[in-house]
C-alpha cells in the first residue's frame, strides 16, 4: 500500500514532533519531514515531494499565509492549517480557505501535548480527505475591476459586474426556499453560489460543518460580498426573502412552519452522521415543512451527511442540483446524494445559481400564464 507523505511546518519543536509521531502511527500515512519555517518547508517540499503538509500559521520568518498564497500560486498542494490561531482568529482561518487550504485543526490553548493526541484522529482524517482533494492553482487578481464589479470564485477574483437579474414575483420570493449542505471546501463554494444570487432572491438556508465560533465570522464576510444579506441563524427569527442564513457552528439548524411564515430553529443535540450542524437534519426539516417549494443544493464534501434527507426532499417534490465532481474539493457528499436518487440536475459550480434562478423565471412565466 502507498502511503500518504506528509511534511509538518510549525515552529513548536514539540508540536512536529507530537505530528510526526500521530501521522506515523497511521499505517497509511507517514511524517517524512517537519519544518521549522517556511523557508525550511520550501527546501523540503522540493525535496521530498510530499502529498500533503501541515501549516501553522504564526512563524518567524514567514507568516504561514504568505507561505500559503506563493504555495497555492508556484506549486498547488494539498494543505491542512493546524494552527491556535484558526481558534481564535476565525479571519485568518477563512483567509486560509479561500487561498485554497482543504481545511484546519484548531491547536488547543493549553495542554498542548493532551490537546494534540485527543485531536490525532481529526488531524489524520483531515489529512486522508486533503489526500484526495481537487487542488487548483491560485489566481493571481487582476488589475482593479469597474466599479460595482462582484467578488467571485477564488481568492480575490473578479468578474465584470452581472446584467440585471430579471425580477422574481414577489409571492414567489416568499414561497420558495434554498436550502444548501456543505462541508470540506465548502465555504468558497458557497459563497460562489450566494454571490451571484440577486437581491430579490428566495431565502437561504445553510449548514456548512464547521465548529462553533466560526460561522459568524463567516456569515460577516460573505454579507459584504452579496446581493443578498447573509448572517448567523437564530432560534425563532423569521426566515425572510433576500437572505441567507447560516446553521451556527456545533448546533443544528432547522425549518418550521408558523402561521405563513418559515422560521429558523436552531437546537443542541447529538450530532448526526457524525455533524453538529448536520445537512440530514436541515435538509429532513426541508421535506417536512417546505415541501415542493424547497431547492437542494448539494456542494462540495467528504461522506454522506444529507443524501438520504435530500432524496426525501425530492420524493416531495423539491427540485434538487449537486455539484459535480470535476469543480468539487470533494466529491463525496454530492456523489452520495446522486446515489441516492436526490439529483435532479449535476452541474458545475459556476453554474449553479444562474440555473436555479432559470428555473425560479420559469416557475414565475407558468404561475403568470395560468393567472
Amino acid at each position: 500500500m502507498t502511503k500518504t507523505r506528509v511534511v509538518v511546518v510549525d515552529d513548536s519543536a514539540l508540536v512536529r514532533s507530537l505530528l510526526t509521531e500521530i501521522i506515523n502511527r497511521q499505517t497509511d500515512m507517514e511524517c517524512v519531514g517537519s519544518a521549522a519555517d517556511p523557508f525550511a518547508a520550501r527546501e523540503m517540499i522540493r525535496a521530498l515531494n510530499p502529498d500533503v503538509i501541515t501549516l501553522d500559521v504564526e512563524m518567524p520568518r514567514m507568516d504561514g499565509l504568505d507561505f500559503l498564497s506563493k504555495l497555492m500560486r508556484l506549486r498547488p498542494m494539498p494543505v491542512v492549517m493546524v494552527s491556535t490561531l484558526t481558534e481564535r482568529g476565525a479571519e485568518v482561518t477563512l483567509k486560509a480557505l479561500e487561498l485554497g487550504a482543504i481545511d484546519f485543526v484548531a491547536k488547543p490553548k493549553i495542554g498542548i501535548a493532551d490537546g494534540l493526541k485527543q485531536l490525532a484522529e481529526e488531524i489524520t482524517d483531515k489529512v486522508r480527505i486533503a489526500a484526495k482533494a481537487h487542488i487548483k492553482r491560485l489566481v493571481t487578481p487582476p488589475p482593479a475591476a469597474p466599479a460595482g464589479a462582484l467578488a467571485t470564485g477564488g481568492a480575490g477574483a473578479l468578474a465584470a459586474a452581472p446584467r440585471p437579474p430579471t425580477p422574481l414575483l414577489g409571492r414567489l420570493s416568499t414561497e420558495k426556499l434554498i436550502f444548501i449542505g456543505a462541508s470540506t471546501g465548502g465555504t468558497e463554494a458557497t459563497k460562489e453560489v450566494l454571490v451571484n444570487l440577486p437581491p430579490d432572491s428566495p431565502a437561504v438556508v445553510i449548514t456548512q460543518h464547521m465548529p462553533p465560533g466560526f460561522t459568524r465570522s463567516y456569515a460577516a464576510r460573505l454579507d459584504g460580498l452579496c446581493k443578498i444579506r447573509v448572517k448567523e441563524a437564530a432560534d425563532g427569527e423569521r426566515i425572510l426573502p433576500g437572505h441567507a442564513y447560516i446553521a451556527p457552528g456545533g448546533l443544528h439548524l432547522s425549518v418550521e412552519r408558523s402561521g405563513a411564515n418559515y422560521i429558523a430553529r436552531v437546537r443542541d443535540g447529538e450530532p448526526v452522521n457524525r455533524h453538529k450542524p448536520s445537512v440530514e437534519v436541515l435538509f429532513e426539516s426541508a421535506a417536512r415543512v417546505v415541501g415542493q417549494n424547497a431547492f437542494g443544493i448539494m456542494l462540495t464534501g467528504m461522506g454522506a451527511d444529507g443524501a438520504r434527507a435530500m432524496k426525501t426532499m425530492r420524493d416531495a417534490g423539491s427540485f434538487n442540483i449537486c455539484q459535480d465532481e470535476a469543480t468539487c474539493v470533494v466529491f463525496g457528499m454530492p456523489r452520495e446524494a446522486i446515489n441516492h436518487g436526490a439529483a435532479d440536475e449535476i452541474l458545475p459550480l459556476n453554474q449553479i445559481a444562474s440555473h436555479l434562478m432559470d428555473k425560479l423565471r420559469q416557475t414565475h412565466g407558468a404561475l403568470l400564464h395560468r393567472v
